[in-house]
């Protein structure tokens, strides 16, 4: 066993074991109070470094064993063992969650087929006279991959080896590089079809179709910020973005056009139709996933990208991907429904309802925990582990649950964005040039974040912004 493995098991033990004593020595302990500790722990052991969907259900095993002991019951007679076969079976035919594996299939052949490189040169030339041109190119491709792929990690890490380099041999700004390369990249986290809403839908029992719908205008809202923040800054202080030579963004209309339809407009068409087929009903988000991962094949053909190791690779990353989220969501039911079991979900809401909180307060209140969750855990963890806490709130003050997830979806950016963990950064760490720091890297990051709270707010302040599309289509 690592090293460190040994600490985080002995840490988590040690945290156990404190707890514990501290519960002991405390009079009128109740089953809510214990389903807190569970929440506390949860926490305590993702932070530690355990994964987070066998933690979830161990953690649930454990306690739930306790909230269905009985005396004088064997020891493989706990109903706890029923209700772990019945959330794992409640997974497997969850429609809704059919259409994460072919999402990801759909990104990943994607990628392989070298499309994005083609994408980001046409965009590139396309924005040729705009100020810090290599930057908006770089957030314009980030936005169109992400759209095709919603995996964050190869959206970041693909243009972090494809623009970074050409930024960086450009004179342009590392800070600005890394921050428009991360924060360009987490935009698969809002924009459709996001792995993120799905999870989201999921739990909330949402309907992703409109979920998807919704999340439209937001992202291209927070997409188009990003841009117009990049443009300033490059007008502002020219020496942050210089301007390309004149031999690099000196090209016809014509090439400039061939090179678009070679690269923009394949992807682009695929894009619309597996979107479209979504959001006009035509087809339901799983069919739609099935007929883009087809796309996508056919377009690394198209470009004679696709070799049998690329398609096992794309195979065995979509089952790795898929498996993690499936299993994540098996944990996240079997902790949620022995949480609700104890009592700590009912305590919570006793609390929040003693605050006497308006709905602004309350959504207020709500945002700014997720916010804070973001720096410590990644948004699979709060969406799998504390939106069924929220959730039961939101009748309560008469809240939307589609507005509610547009706003989570938008907020949650910030956890791949936010120190300490920031796997944005450290993807684009990992394939950086070595005198690139991490602190350049997330200073980088930081305005871009204060952009995402500015969207939060106009979305908050505008919830047509979000929700004229799915009323529109989905009356």
């Amino acid at each position: 066993m690592k090293s460190g493995m040994k600490i985080g098991i002995i840490s988590l033990a040690l945290v156990i074991a404190i707890i514990l004593v501290v519960f002991l020595q405390t009079k009128n302990i109740t089953s809510g109070h214990v389903g807190l500790l569970m929440l506390a722990l949860i926490v305590v052991a993702i932070m530690l470094g355990f994964p987070t969907a066998f933690t979830l259900m161990g953690l649930g095993m454990l306690f739930g064993y306790y909230a269905f002991y009985e005396t004088g019951q064997a020891l493989g007679d706990n109903r706890v063992f029923d209700l772990m076969v019945q959330r794992t079976y409640g997974v497997m035919t969850n429609d809704v969650l059919i259409s994460i594996p072919l999402f990801v299939f759909m990104g990943y052949i994607i990628e392989r087929a070298n499309v994005i490189d083609r994408l980001f040169k046409s965009i590139q030339l396309a924005a040729g006279a705009v100020p810090a041109s290599l930057a908006v190119a770089t957030v314009i491709t980030c936005a169109i991959f992400a759209t095709a792929t919603g995996i964050v990690g190869a959206v970041v890490t693909l243009m972090g080896l494809l623009a970074f380099p050409a930024m960086l041999r450009a004179g342009y700004d590392i800070k600005l590089s890394a921050g428009a390369i991360t924060a360009g990249g987490c935009l698969g986290i809002l924009i459709p079809p996001s792995i993120m809403l799905i999870l989201y839908g999921a739990t909330a029992g949402v309907s992703v179709v409109k979920l998807y719908a919704g999340a439209f205008f937001p992202g291209l809202m927070l997409a188009a910020l990003y841009v117009l923040y990049v443009i300033l800054r490059a007008v502002l202080n020219p020496k942050v973005a210089p301007k390309l030579p004149e031999s690099e963004r000196s090209t016809s209309f014509l090439q400039t056009l061939g090179i678009l339809l070679t690269s923009f407009f394949p992807l682009a068409i695929l894009i619309l139709a597996v979107l479209g087929s979504i959001v006009f009903g035509l087809a339901t988000p799983t069919e739609a996933a099935a007929v883009g991962s087809l796309g996508g094949i056919l377009l690394a053909l198209a470009y004679r990208q696709l070799t049998w190791e690329r398609f096992k690779e794309a195979v065995f990353l979509t089952a790795r991907t898929s498996a993690m989220v499936c299993w994540l969501f098996v944990g996240s039911a079997l902790f949620s429904a022995v949480f609700a079991l104890l009592g700590g979900q009912e305590v919570i809401e006793r609390w929040v309802l003693s605050l006497g909180l308006s709905k602004f307060t309350f959504m207020l209140l709500a945002q700014a925990i997720i916010f804070l969750l973001g720096w410590p855990l990644e948004w699979t963890e709060i969406i799998v582990i504390f939106m069924p806490i929220f959730l039961p709130l939101l009748g309560h003050f008469e809240i939307d649950p589609l507005f509610f997830g547009l706003l989570v979806a938008l907020n949650l950016q910030t956890a791949f964005l936010s120190p300490p963990v920031a796997m944005a950064a450290f993807y684009l760490k990992g394939v950086a040039p070595p005198y690139v720091t991490l602190n350049q890297i997330f200073a980088g990051m930081m305005p871009f974040m204060v952009i995402q709270l500015v969207a939060l707010a106009l979305l908050y302040a505008f919830p047509q912004i979000g929700l004229w599309l799915p009323e529109v289509l989905y009356k």
